[in-house]
């Protein structure tokens, strides 16, 4: 008798890590990868944490051939808030969806993973992690090895020097990181944006916008083209 598919949906913030985390999920014949969840700053029409347009993460979901749900947060947003609006999107998606699995793109952070394991806890949802306890080193070079096109749309300027902000990650930046600083931008250097890559069957085009620096961190803006 053959095991069930584990019916996945992977949250999806735009980056590197999430789009890999769907690359190998696709790649398992255990796995069907049903969609793609991400929060949006209901303010600016933003992903919350990178602040990239949403009409972005839309032209990626169309790329990689899937659904995205997207989840509204107040601007500003109380945890009590997101954790309120994640729980019911959960439910949603359980339902329309048949959904068994959320994937998460974390690489080895304990303390991110076990909230996650706790949020995910009670909903009918089991959390998965595909990419877990990969050294960074060795996944930046299978990405890049990959034909993935990433950008640098946020970082952190106590880290990293802010004229990376809105750079491609490619070997020559990845290569020129400050010691200390993760390959992956795991501790929170640095997020990115994907626009070419194996789990899109097509480039997303983009022009370069301003660059700022809001509330300790730098956002290099992506426009549609």
């Amino acid at each position: 008798m053959s095991a069930e598919r584990r019916r996945v949906v992977v949250s999806w913030s735009g980056g590197k890590d999430a789009a890999w985390a769907l690359h190998v999920l696709r790649r398992d014949p255990l796995v069907d990868v049903v969609g793609l969840l991400t929060t949006v700053n209901a303010a600016f029409a933003r992903v919350a944490m990178h602040g990239v347009r949403v009409e972005l993460l839309r032209a990626q979901a169309a790329a990689a051939g899937l659904p995205l749900h997207e989840i509204p947060l107040p601007w500003p947003c109380t945890n009590e808030k997101y954790e309120s609006a994640m729980a019911n999107a959960v439910g949603r998606i359980r339902e329309a969806w048949r959904t068994t699995h959320v994937a998460f793109g974390d690489l080895f952070l304990e303390d991110v993973r076990a909230y996650r394991e706790e949020r995910m806890r009670g909903t009918g949802l089991e959390p998965l992690f595909p990419l877990w306890h990969v050294p960074t080193g060795d996944l930046s070079a299978a990405m890049l090895a990959a034909g993935m096109r990433t950008w640098i749309v946020c970082l952190d300027p106590k880290k990293l020097p802010r004229e990376l902000a809105g750079r491609p990650l490619d070997r020559e930046l990845l290569d020129a990181l400050p010691a200390g600083v993760d390959r992956c931008g795991e501790r929170g250097e640095f997020h990115t944006f994907v626009t070419e890559g194996p789990m899109l069957n097509q480039r997303i085009a983009t022009v370069s916008g301003e660059v700022i620096e809001r509330e300790g961190f730098v956002y290099a803006d992506l426009i549609p083209a």
